[in-house]
């Protein structure tokens, strides 16, 4: 895939990514395009779900972070 291309998903928010994630598999499902287009599509679509897992990693690690930071705290508050 090009580089700007994959630049360009890059800015895209969580909901961007899916929304364009749904509408390529909407239209593959739906048939009626070229091998080339498919296959186009496909990496498209391929680009677009490793976007979104990287939205969703971020995510947990955000709330692997907060959930640790009352503990840590806790801990601390129990050693005065």
């Amino acid at each position: 895939m090009a580089e700007a291309q994959q630049d360009a998903f890059a800015e895209l928010s969580y909901e961007e990514a899916r929304e364009q994630l749904v509408a390529v598999v909407t239209k593959l499902e739906a048939g009626g395009v070229s091998l080339e287009e498919s296959l186009a599509l496909w990496e498209r679509g391929e680009a677009l779900a490793q976007r979104c897992e990287e939205w969703l990693e971020g995510a947990r690690r955000r709330l692997d972070a907060a959930r640790r930071q009352p503990e840590a705290s806790g801990a601390q508050d129990t050693g005065e």
